[in-house]
């Protein structure tokens, strides 16, 4: 009987130290773990219609593929510069994955940088939704780990000597923030749209480049308060932060998506494009 209660006690008190330590990991989500979980929210979700029927067949953009420092294989699609450069554009796709409209825009910015090698990367390994649910699902299921090892395994392949600027809208637009972080002094650019902040002031005084941040002000989810509060943050780590406001939605650059406003996208693309020239070597 004694046994009994003393194996009874154990199993508690590891029951009970399990759920503590849970309790503390997930207490305190990153910035990029805060914007997934927005994935169980119905009324996020519904905000994304299903993207419309694409079909982009470039003559210039190749897939690749790269190691990983966690012994796996990186998916990629590369728009290699016409002549030798160290300029490299690093591009996150959004929460649908990396489909046909992420490399049309990808050429489309491309064309307009001029002599720049553009990379983008895969964060679902080769996984694209074409439903809201499909792509909760594999926004979730994105760790931390994996993503920084394929960013990582991009900041290699580039080299040493890569001048790296980096782009992505929603959930890439998070994710753009930390390949700059992750870059170093590397790192030459950023560009936002309506992405979640790092929200880690001491994270922040470690980014070598300035931001351009496009966000929607009838944004529900990175809304005024959350901008505001990235502005604040930035001006304490003495980072330099340009934000365009619009009297836009979630989403409001991408032409599948309800909320889609073509005059405010047309500007924040002019803004964009001026401001990764004026990033590069």
């Amino acid at each position: 009987m004694k046994k009994f209660l003393l194996l009874t006690a154990l199993l508690f008190c590891g029951a009970l130290a399990f759920s503590q330590s849970k309790t503390v990991c997930c207490s305190n989500p990153s910035a990029t773990q805060q914007f997934a979980m927005l994935a169980s929210n119905k009324m996020f979700r519904m905000s994304h219609k299903s993207p419309l029927p694409l079909h982009f067949q470039s003559s210039i953009g190749k897939a690749i593929t790269y190691k990983t420092a966690d012994g796996k294989t990186a998916n990629a699609y590369e728009l290699k510069a016409k002549s030798p450069t160290n300029n490299y554009l690093l591009v996150i796709h959004e929460w649908w994955g990396l489909n046909d409209w992420v490399k049309k825009e990808s050429e489309k910015i491309y064309n307009d940088l001029g002599n720049v090698t553009v990379i983008d990367l895969d964060l679902y390994d080769g996984k694209v939704a074409t439903n809201q649910q499909d792509a909760g699902k594999f926004m979730k299921s994105v760790t931390d780990e994996r993503a920084k090892a394929i960013i990582n395994g991009a900041i290699a392949y580039v080299g040493p000597k890569a001048h790296i600027t980096t782009i992505g809208w929603c959930f890439g637009g998070g994710w753009s923030l930390q390949t700059s972080l992750l870059a170093g002094k590397q790192a030459a650019g950023c560009v936002m749209y309506y992405g979640m902040p790092e929200q880690d002031v001491n994270k922040l005084k470690t980014l070598h480049c300035d931001v351009l941040g496009n966000f929607a002000n009838k944004d529900q989810w990175i809304n005024p308060k959350v901008v505001a509060k990235f502005e604040a943050d930035m001006k304490t780590a003495g980072k330099k932060l340009m934000v365009n406001k619009f009297d836009a939605d979630h989403g409001f650059a991408n032409p599948s998506n309800p909320a889609y406003n073509s005059e405010a996208t047309k500007i924040a693309y002019g803004k964009t494009i001026a401001f990764l020239k004026g990033r590069m070597k």
